[in-house]
């Protein structure tokens, strides 16, 4: 036990020896403090303030928004007892947004923060366009913390300055717009899924992306006539044909089951983590009853999107309040189930409580003359004598404190911020940029993606505005590089669509054409490495299709022909040209078809079919060997032409008619190939004329936009600047620097020599002296403000100590202030050393140019 002891007591020693130390080394850190804190000095230099958030200059804002009218008092007055009724009888949820703070730290009640406005454009006169705009104009702050209101509500016109708020200042705008354009519509406070609280649409189709599947169209049974040819009998087996069902079904269910399986999988991949503030996240929207505009129902907007929702949306989890320009309710219904049973009569007092007692709190879901109507009956029977019943006095809600709101062109056309905004769909990226904010015109951008994490883009479509070359549309398939480009009516070629690899002529490609604008009534041209296939509308000759088949080119060996006008273009084949039916002809007359061999030295000729035959004439013929010579006559003998009439009983054509025939089919060929060459040089001129634009874009600017215009602008410019020396030249004949020092001599109309240079002399030194008298003047004022800066500093190292926040506050500002005047009056006595000898010599100069004292040079 004394062992035991003895080993216990050395473990105390030691234990509280390394205590000792350890607190010799606390020590010692201490003073080590202490001296680098004593070597620190503050000085109260610009750079050394501290940053401070941008204040709001309450000077510019109306008294409306930094102070509160009378009724405005009472109103809020009224709201904190409503608040506090609330908060004894329902402890258990959250506090009520009544009266938030607004921009200038002034509490206003939310439904003064409303200001129904009514602008000129069409765009804001539907519900869409507002929504659009605002969901385009404003970026999200979201709520902190995300389980409160916020304690600020912005009005409007401050939103429109800073393009930034809060899904509450969101709703208070577009609540403001949609109320001026007629709808009855109401701001909601309640809560929302995260994703829409915070803007995230990555799990969200993308609309442009959206095909809407159109309905079935129902087959209609077919009429069966009593007297009709039976079908023939089906000869097959049908205990086969059933096998083959069965088995197909079967292979179509596990394809099926594979299929549900395989987004089953996608599923739980993109499914995100649970939220853990589910139900508590708050959030504002906007809600239109039906009614107004001839809206059919109500349904919720989303601000943050500008979507349209139903009332029984998943994504909507309660209701705390809703308020408009004319009273707030609060929600009295069961939300454990969301908002799909909720019903949106505010006049029924047992599921809304309104805040102020009026019109307002009656029934609005009964049509306005049924409203009259019911008024009307209701007084009658309860006050037959209206006359000697007082009416209750009713507290009408004060008018909107926020200015009236301005739009102007700039920001309509502008709407993002920045003019650019970006948003992330599943598996895909939208872009947004404002008209005229890149140099090809360029509005929308939206890149399609083949894998969740986009990264490997599959389609990228581009719309455009404002394009000389009347380019729309632009996509791009990365897949297999098939570009395809929309353009508008009024392109040199009229063309519509162009479909393509590359720029390079004579390969794949399909160009679609307005076909009412050209004189040929073309619609389509396909052109592949060797063939070329040509569709026609509405033309006088009554051809909708032509197919041109090439041969490969010859190589020719020896010095280029410049006059050759067939070099470099491809051999013809064969020519295929299909013609609709003339009813004008007989059908044997109305050629159907007719095919140039060309290789082959054939013509073939196919007539229409006539209604009672089942089997169309032709007729084919063989060019003779000396077509190509134009000079001579051609050679013709019976066995170059073969018929067929379907008619046995016809007489045969006569060998003249058939020799005619052939001569003018050779001559149809010849036009024939020069229109195919036409078209090829069409082509190239095309391509030509699309790389040169797309080298060197040009924007179409309207001449009323004097903006952008750049005649338009210069020339304003031009006026204005002529205007402007002529207000000078008119300034300097009435300003005449010479006039007082004249008057002392009495107005002399000639000055002697001595005379003319005393009063050079003297009007050099008053300007001197002047110039002095301005920089001794700087110069004080400067000494003034390095003299009372110095004297607060003083100040605040005698009392920094006992100083409270407040008064820190003001000295921080009050050092700012006086630093920026001394470097103002710093950058004016600089400047002004800099320009005085200049006034002088200018001043000289022109006592020099003077008529008055030509005498003195």
């Amino acid at each position: 036990m004394e062992v035991l002891t003895k080993v216990e007591s050395d473990k105390e020693v030691a234990i509280d020896e390394a205590e000792e130390d350890r607190q010799d080394e606390v020590n010692e850190d201490l003073l080590k403090l202490e001296e680098t804190l004593c070597n620190i000095q503050i000085t109260p230099t610009p750079c050394s303030l501290p940053e401070r958030a941008q204040e709001v200059d309450l000077s510019q804002y109306p008294t409306s928004y930094k102070e509160n009218s009378p009724q405005e008092k009472l109103l809020l007055a009224i709201a904190d007892n409503f608040c506090c009724q609330y908060v004894h009888l329902y402890p258990d949820r959250k506090p009520l947004l009544l009266s938030p703070l607004n921009e200038c730290g002034v509490q206003k009640f939310v439904s003064t923060t409303l200001r129904p406005t009514l602008l000129s454009y069409p765009e804001l006169y539907s519900w869409e366009g507002c929504a659009s705009f605002v969901s385009e104009f404003l970026s999200l702050e979201p709520l902190d913390p995300p389980i409160d209101p916020p304690r600020h509500l912005y009005s409007p016109t401050w939103l429109m300055q800073t393009q930034r708020g809060s899904c509450f200042d969101f709703s208070t705008l577009l609540c403001s717009l949609l109320l001026g354009a007629g709808y009855n519509a109401y701001c909601v406070s309640g809560y929302a899924v995260k994703e829409m609280c915070l803007l995230n649409q990555s799990l969200q189709e993308c609309p442009l992306l959206v095909t809407h599947v159109k309905g079935k169209a129902t087959e209609q049974k077919r009429q069966v006539k009593k007297y009709s040819v039976k079908p023939p009998r089906d000869l097959r087996s049908g205990f086969e044909q059933r096998q083959e069902e069965r088995r197909q079904a079967d292979a179509q269910a596990i394809l099926l089951k594979k299929q549900q399986e395989a987004e089953r999988l996608q599923e739980e991949r993109e499914r995100l983590p649970p939220d853990p503030l589910l139900g508590l996240r708050v959030h504002c929207w906007v809600l239109i009853l039906s009614g107004n505009r001839e809206v059919p129902e109500n349904f919720f907007i989303n601000p943050l999107t500008g979507k349209s929702l139903s009332t029984t949306h998943k994504c909507f989890l309660g209701i705390e309040s809703i308020w408009n320009h004319q009273n707030y309710w609060v929600n009295m219904q069961d939300c454990r189930f969301g908002c799909a049973e909720m019903n949106f009569d505010l006049g029924d007092a047992v599921k809304w409580e309104y805040l102020l007692y009026g019109t307002t709190g009656q029934s609005l879901l009964l049509i306005p003359d049924m409203k009259k109507q019911q008024e009307a009956e209701d007084d009658e029977e309860v006050h037959p004598n209206l006359e000697e019943v007082d009416e209750p006095k009713v507290f009408e809600m004060p008018p909107s404190w926020v200015n009236q709101i301005n739009i102007s062109q700039q920001d309509m056309e502008t709407r993002c911020p920045g003019g650019m905004k970006v948003i992330q769909y599943r598996k895909a990226k939208l872009e947004k940029f404002a008209p005229y904010l890149l140099p090809d015109g360029l509005v929308t951008r939206l890149t399609s993606y083949s894998d969740l994490d986009c990264t490997q883009p599959s389609t990228v479509k581009e719309w455009y505005q404002h394009r000389h070359d009347h380019l729309e549309e632009r996509e791009l398939k990365k897949t297999s590089n098939v570009t395809i480009e929309h353009f508008r009516p009024g392109w040199s070629y009229a063309l519509k669509s162009h479909r393509y690899i590359t720029m390079t002529p004579e390969t794949e490609r399909q160009m679609d054409f307005y076909s009412h604008a050209r004189a040929d009534g073309l619609a389509r041209r396909v052109e592949m490495p060797f063939e070329m296939t040509e569709t026609f509308e509405d033309r006088p000759d009554f051809m909708y299709h032509r197919h041109v088949v090439f041969g490969k080119r010859v190589k020719v060996f020896g010095p280029s022909n410049t006059e050759a006008p067939d070099q470099g273009q491809r051999p013809l084949q064969k020519v295929v040209e299909r013609f609709s039916r003339d009813r004008s002809k007989p059908a044997g007359e109305d050629v159907a078809e007719r095919i140039f061999l060309v290789s082959e030295d054939r013509i073939q000729v196919t007539y229409h079919r006539e209604d009672d035959r089942i089997i169309p004439a032709w007729r084919n013929f063989i060019k003779p060997r000396d077509s190509g010579d134009s000079q001579n006559p051609h050679s013709f003998t019976p066995q170059m032409a073969s018929t067929f009439q379907v008619d046995p009983f016809e007489k045969p054509s006569k060998n003249i008619f058939l020799y005619e025939m052939l001569v003018h089919m050779m001559k149809e060929e010849e036009s024939v190939a020069l229109r195919v060459k036409e078209s090829e040089k069409e082509v190239r001129v095309i391509l030509g004329v699309r790389e040169q634009e797309e080298s060197s874009i040009e924007l179409h600017i309207s001449i009323y936009n004097t903006a952008r215009n750049e005649r338009a602008r210069c020339h304003r410019e031009a006026l204005e600047r002529t205007a402007k020396e002529e207000r000078l030249q008119q300034e300097e004949k009435e300003l005449d620097f010479l006039a007082p020092l004249l008057a002392q001599l009495g107005d002399p109309e000639n000055l002697t020599r001595q005379a003319a240079l005393q009063l050079r002399n003297d009007c050099l030194a008053d300007l001197k002296q002047r110039l002095i008298d301005k920089a001794n003047l700087i110069q004080a004022r400067f000494e003034r403000e390095t003299q009372e800066l110095q004297q607060k500093q003083q100040w605040y190292q005698k009392n920094q100590l006992t100083m409270t926040k407040e008064d820190e506050d003001e000295y921080l500002a009050y050092c700012s202030d006086a630093m920026f005047r001394i470097h103002i009056l710093k950058l004016r006595l600089s400047r002004h050393k800099d320009k005085a000898p200049q006034k002088y010599l200018a001043l000289d100069e022109r006592l020099r140019r003077d008529p008055r004292l030509k005498r003195c040079s």
